[in-house]
């Protein structure tokens, strides 16, 4: 297990448990019932793991979101996702591969999924540009997006990226317009369009794909304009003011929802996805299913005229909070 730095009170009670019962193997000590003193540290452990997440704060629910052992869109789409086919490239200049995508079937229906993938280890994470697309990431998306429209097949995108790359090369071939086209390209397909937030959805790279009928967040995941660190960069000069940052911009699964930015929360396993990957992909899928089934039998036009009123309404919710 990978420990946040709010998490070590519990990783040192986790760890005396583990020592305890390494040393039951090997006989213990004489008098001493080691395996029970082990399970007790487990009901201490297990206690305060509940009263660690019970309130976390907004700065602390962005290192969850950021664990390295969250699932990430390739565990999901290989756990709930069959015949999974890639699609690779923008027709225009490369293939992206901070964006996943392809033809599925989610319980035997034919679905488009796109998602960002930040990688796993070293290598993938490079290979990955850790999540962070390109313009032509977004550019497959609108390609993808194309292509669900003409087939009539319901769209599905799981959102975890800091944000778009800012690279030279990425604002050269258009890195903003790309965005704004992948935008736009969500608000006018025909077909049901679903988005999760399953880490991080950082700025408009988050947007182009979550510009959706129905988004959904994960119970510990943000999403915002910009990162804590990138705000107190701009505001205080000074990116230790992230935990500051993180309490203004109101990121969190549970504000947004009151501001009418998303329409459902996915609950997490206590402790965070990375606890119970198996348990939080099953969520996943539950909630899709539930959301695939709210837009069933809705006519091109009028998903397409909810999904922008959607988008239209939230200014005046926002105001009203």
């Amino acid at each position: 297990m990978n420990y946040l730095e709010f998490e070590k009170p519990l990783a040192e009670i986790e760890g005396k448990a583990e020592e305890l019962r390494a040393l039951a193997k090997t006989g213990g000590t004489v008098g001493v019932d080691l395996t029970k003193e082990a399970e007790a540290l487990d009901r201490k452990a297990e206690t305060a793991l509940r009263d660690l997440y019970k309130n976390l704060t907004p700065w602390q629910k962005c290192q969850v979101a950021r664990h390295q052992d969250r699932p990430h869109c390739k565990d999901y789409i290989e756990a709930l996702f069959a015949e999974y086919t890639s699609l690779a490239g923008d027709r225009a200049f490369a293939d992206d591969h901070a964006v996943m995508g392809g033809l599925a079937r989610f319980q035997d229906q034919p679905v488009l999924v796109i998602g960002h993938e930040k990688g796993n280890d070293t290598k993938t994470r490079i290979e990955r540009n850790f999540g962070m697309a390109r313009p032509e990431g977004y550019r497959k998306a609108i390609r993808l997006m194309d292509l669900a429209d003409r087939f009539r097949l319901p769209v599905i995108t799981l959102v975890d990226t800091p944000g778009a790359y800012p690279g030279k090369g990425a604002e050269e071939r258009g890195q903003a317009e790309a965005i704004a086209r992948s935008t736009e390209k969500c608000l006018a397909i025909g077909v049901p369009l679903i988005s999760i937030v399953i880490g991080e959805g950082g700025s408009g790279g988050a947007v182009a794909f979550a510009t959706a009928n129905r988004v959904a967040m994960l119970e510990h995941s943000v999403y915002s304009v910009i990162s804590p660190e990138g705000c107190a960069s701009i505001l205080w000069k000074d990116a230790d003011k992230m935990r500051e940052a993180a309490e203004a911009l109101r990121l969190t699964a549970q504000d947004l929802q009151k501001l009418g930015v998303i329409d459902r929360i996915i609950k997490e396993p206590v402790g965070g996805a990375q606890r119970a990957p198996k348990e939080m992909i099953d969520a996943v899928g539950k909630a899709i299913e539930a959301m695939l089934a709210e837009l069933s039998g809705k006519s091109p036009a009028a998903l397409v005229k909810d999904r922008r009123q959607k988008f239209l309404d939230m200014g005046a919710r926002g105001l009203a909070a």
